[in-house]
């Protein structure tokens, strides 16, 4: 499944993208990397989660913080206990499991999908294919954040 997650995170991909084309200058002088991060008191079954199920791989942690990348290390999420000493407050307070959705694109879906499944994990939306390409299912993460696993289809001008 390793060869399947390309992209992850496309939300932010495109918001990044976005930003930097609107500001050529500030695009010409700084470079960017974005990572997503989530506080949570659910460490260690987010970390199973995301390397078992997703095959993530471990960046870096510690007892109170996880960095993990995509297969082939185009993405980063990281994952943060709360009111943690080390943080100031504006990151203590853990998320609220709604409200927030990751995308990971892969090159063959169907074939995630069946993985996925024979794995255990529940599928929140099965498997289909939309009247603009995409073909996709989603699941939920241990914090209930939904991750659409989807195959991009260009479309025909």
């Amino acid at each position: 499944m390793t060869n399947y997650f390309l992209t992850a995170f496309t939300v932010v991909c495109l918001a990044v993208n976005a930003f930097s084309q609107t500001n050529s200058s500030f695009k010409n002088q700084f470079k960017m990397k974005l990572n997503a991060g989530i506080v949570t008191e659910k460490l260690a079954e987010t970390k199973s989660f995301y390397t078992k199920v997703l095959n993530f791989e471990i960046t870096f942690e510690n007892e109170f913080y996880l960095l993990l990348h995509t297969p082939g290390k185009e993405a980063e999420i990281s994952f943060l206990l709360p009111n943690h000493p080390s943080q100031q407050p504006l990151f203590q307070k853990p998320f609220a499991g709604q409200g927030m959705y990751l995308t990971i694109e892969v090159e063959d879906v169907d074939k995630v999908y069946k993985e996925i499944k024979k794995k255990g994990i529940e599928i929140k939306i099965d498997i289909r294919n939309e009247p603009w390409g995409d073909r996709h299912f989603a699941i939920q993460d241990p914090n209930g954040i939904g991750i659409d696993i989807v195959k991009y289809t260009p479309q025909d001008n």
